[in-house]
């Protein structure tokens, strides 16, 4: 059942929010008459529930590890009467990508609801924290200035990120219905999700399909580099690839950080065949939603 993303600035109240929606979640499935509604349990997925304290996101190895955690126990939690709450930073877009990609392979709706606490007000109370006036883990100064700095806003117009809810900070509840309708459905109407070439499995000859996966990636990439030194000292660009194009960022891109977006993409799609065809075409759009 449903992947619910929260995503949001550091103490924006993000499990605050999350809560609430446990207990709206809750509520609506012990009044259910409806079996297929009354055998739902919510999981509630966050650095508490994984044992992480907030020192993690002060060092890029360990905040990797981090996201490692939260998605293996939201693959883990995915299923047919789970309804997955992941309250999280989940401030890479890339990150959400795969989390949306899990969704559609087991064919269960997700969507992402964006705590849109201003930045100040996030940054005053993680101050209130910090000073132990309010009895919260907070973030160390510079880990909050950096993942501020970093925070990639979920984007609507984007497969992965809708349908998107925001939360502003005045608002009393969340959109607790409309959220339970997007991801659950109407009564008598259970929300169903069709699954797409990226996400089915498929009967393909598993080594030939490995080798496909590995041979266009790796040209893909090869493509990228040798643009790249063909247009030394630009920032940014597009790189044009058949009938598609890579967008670069403004910083350039190393061959490390290529390769392990690579290595991301063939971890993901490793079980969830797709089509020879679309292997080229999708693993662009994962590089394009990488880069931001």
């Amino acid at each position: 059942m449903p992947l619910i993303l929260i995503s949001g600035y550091p103490s924006s109240g993000k499990t605050y929010r999350s809560n609430q929606l446990v207990d709206f979640f809750n509520a609506k499935i012990r009044a259910a008459t409806e079996p297929h509604i009354s055998r739902l349990n919510v999981v509630h997925v966050n650095d508490q529930t994984l044992g992480l304290n907030k020192d993690v996101y002060g060092e890029a190895r360990p905040e990797k590890d981090a996201r490692a955690a939260e998605y293996s126990a939201v693959k883990r939690a995915l299923g047919r009467d789970s309804i997955v709450i992941a309250d999280g930073l989940n401030y890479i877009k890339g990150f959400r990508y795969q989390l949306y990609c899990e969704a559609k392979a087991v064919q269960t709706p997700s969507c992402v609801v964006h705590i849109g606490t201003p930045v100040e007000k996030c940054k005053e109370m993680n101050a209130e924290r910090l000073n132990g006036s309010v009895p919260i883990e907070a973030y160390p100064d510079d880990v909050f200035d950096n993942l501020v700095y970093r925070y990639e806003e979920p984007n609507g117009m984007t497969r992965w990120d809708s349908p998107l809810f925001t939360i502003p900070y005045d608002d009393a509840t969340p959109p607790c219905d409309e959220i339970w309708k997007a991801v659950i459905g109407t009564e008598g109407e259970l929300k169903k999700v069709k699954p797409n070439l990226a996400t089915v499995m498929k009967p393909a000859t598993e080594s030939d399909y490995l080798y496909e996966l590995d041979k266009i990636t790796q040209e893909v990439m090869s493509a990228v580099i040798a643009w790249q030194k063909d247009h030394v000292g630009e920032l940014g660009g597009q790189v044009p690839i058949g009938d598609q194009s890579v967008e670069l960022p403004a910083s350039p891109v190393t061959l490390p950080q290529l390769q392990r977006i690579r290595r991301q993409f063939i971890s993901l799609n490793r079980q969830h065949s797709l089509a020879k065809s679309r292997i080229h075409g999708s693993f662009i759009e994962y590089l394009n939603s990488s880069f931001g």
